[in-house]
């Protein structure tokens, strides 16, 4: 993985030096006991062929559990899921950072409860070396809407480039974002067998600023995205087995309400004292 060289801000952006991680990727995380025996037994699907199951536009259902209860579920739907692996790696590897006004609009359009709201994150592919500006669209409707441009190198600051793109695609000023929050976490991608399904199971989250970091490496975020919730889910018939109900989870809306304290985070407590139980190790 390349070092992420933080570009000398304008007088008007906030400095936030980047996590400087000079080890490789593959030690950067912590891997739980037996997931990665679990991850080898399923089928491996490649980069290439993920492209067949993009799903930009699609519906989303997050879980958040244990490490011990993720462990559980993957053993019970290695037959029906391909893992993508890249490069032989299927414990995969990403670092985000997100962008927001100096209000923090598109926090508050969240926990506020706008149905329609958006996100911009400049995200790195560590195993693959690949990055993205990206925008996602969360529309009235219930559906996500993802729009990305493949960029040389992470972003880390607005350039004349992605204002320019940032304006075709999102109804915000792009002059007035700002870096805000950093997150890496590990990912399994899993892709349905038999029909157009994706499960994204994110761990060992850690999100840092300028000055402050926080990791939760007890807790477990799963997303199934599909084209239609009227789908046939081995994923979520195993949620419903271990009786692990859906429940919202934004990285993005988690993290700066840890690590801001200026924030309106009133309607995020209950979330985040069960994640603290959860991250404890009581629950």
């Amino acid at each position: 993985m390349n070092n992420v060289n933080w570009n000398r801000p304008t007088q008007d952006q906030p400095r936030m030096q980047p996590w400087q991680l000079s080890q490789p990727a593959q030690e950067w995380h912590v891997v739980p006991s037996g997931l990665e025996n679990l991850a080898a037994g399923f089928a491996p699907i490649s980069l290439k062929e993920m492209d067949s199951v993009a799903l930009l536009n699609r519906t989303d259902t997050k879980f958040v559990m244990t490490i011990s209860q993720l462990l559980q579920a993957l053993a019970a739907i290695q037959a029906d899921y391909r893992i993508l692996s890249v490069g032989g790696q299927r414990l995969n590897h990403y670092r985000t950072l997100y962008f927001d006004t100096a209000d923090f609009e598109f926090y508050n359009l969240h926990v506020n409860g706008r149905a329609d709201r958006y996100k911009v994150r400049s995200r790195e592919y560590t195993d693959s070396c690949l990055s993205f500006l990206e925008v996602k669209h969360k529309t009235s409707k219930g559906r996500t809407v993802k729009d990305r441009i493949r960029t040389d190198q992470p972003v880390t600051r607005m350039t004349a480039e992605s204002q320019g793109w940032l304006n075709d695609v999102l109804p915000y000023d792009s002059r007035q974002l700002l870096p805000r929050l950093w997150n890496t976490f590990t990912r399994i991608t899993l892709v349905n067998k038999h029909s157009c399904e994706r499960v994204t199971i994110d761990l060992d989250l850690t999100f840092y600023t300028a000055d402050k970091m926080t990791q939760l490496s007890s807790v477990v975020i799963a997303e199934v995205k599909m084209d239609s919730l009227h789908q046939n889910s081995p994923f979520l018939a195993q949620m419903r087995t271990q009786h692990i109900h859906e429940r919202g989870f934004s990285k993005y809306c988690i993290g700066v309400s840890m690590l801001y304290e200026q924030v309106k985070k009133n309607t995020l407590k209950p979330m985040l004292l069960w994640i603290e139980r959860m991250n404890g190790g009581s629950k």
